[in-house]
């Protein structure tokens, strides 16, 4: 007697455990800016995100591993590595422009904002060490890839850099001026003049690196 044959098991289910893993971090960023990290439970970042807590759990552990992978997730889509790509064959005044084009747009795009916020209410309510992973991931990653850009450069002989990590710091501070701070406090009373003269501190302050670092 002939027997039908079972239907071949699928494999395993990757790619909606990725849909799920997505979600749960679509729904944790939204969470976290909206109410902050301390007001975020494992319970209502599942519910956002349609999934058990169990879940959750599954695919970032805790609370903190879950905070982290947002962070994470979220400068590397605004800021991949390779907006820090150095060219030889470009004119560095290009590349530092482009850079800090991008990088002061995305600081300070309000939904940017609200996430700094949130984690300025939880570290005023005695939890720093969520600020201390947004450092890691945020400014202390981007800031480690624009010393590696600044040491090319030098060593293409585009640059006379005598501390490239220092300057590294000055570049991004000389490219924001108060901008985000501004933005962050509420102080930009029209968005369209506030948008002209953000582009223009980060064009001012690439001529002023440029004027104290290229070579003599």
């Amino acid at each position: 007697m002939s027997t039908i044959p079972l239907t071949k098991p699928q494999g395993p289910g990757r790619p909606k455990d990725m849909e799920k893993r997505a979600a749960i971090l679509e729904a944790a960023k939204a969470l976290f800016v909206r109410n902050a990290f301390a007001g975020t439970s494992m319970d209502a970042v599942a519910a956002e995100a349609g999934v058990s807590k169990l879940t959750v759990y599954s695919h970032f552990g805790d609370k903190d591993n879950l905070f982290r992978e947002v962070i994470r997730a979220q400068i590397q889509d605004l800021m991949p590595e390779d907006t820090y790509q150095y060219d030889p064959d470009v004119e560095i005044r290009a590349t530092l422009e482009r850079i800090a084009l991008h990088h002061v747009k995305l600081d300070c795009d309000v939904q940017n904002v609200g996430t700094f916020r949130a984690i300025l209410s939880d570290c005023r309510q005695g939890n720093p060490r969520y600020g201390k992973l947004l450092w890691e991931e945020g400014p202390d990653r981007t800031h480690g890839l624009m010393k590696r850009l600044l040491q090319q450069a030098v060593d293409a002989g585009q640059l006379d850099i005598p501390n490239t990590a220092r300057a590294a710091g000055q570049f991004i501070s000389l490219i924001k001026g108060e901008m985000l701070l501004r933005r962050m406090f509420g102080c930009e009373e029209c968005a369209q003049s506030y948008a002209a003269e953000l582009e223009q501190t980060a064009r001012d302050g690439v001529d002023m690196f440029l004027r104290a670092y290229s070579p003599r």
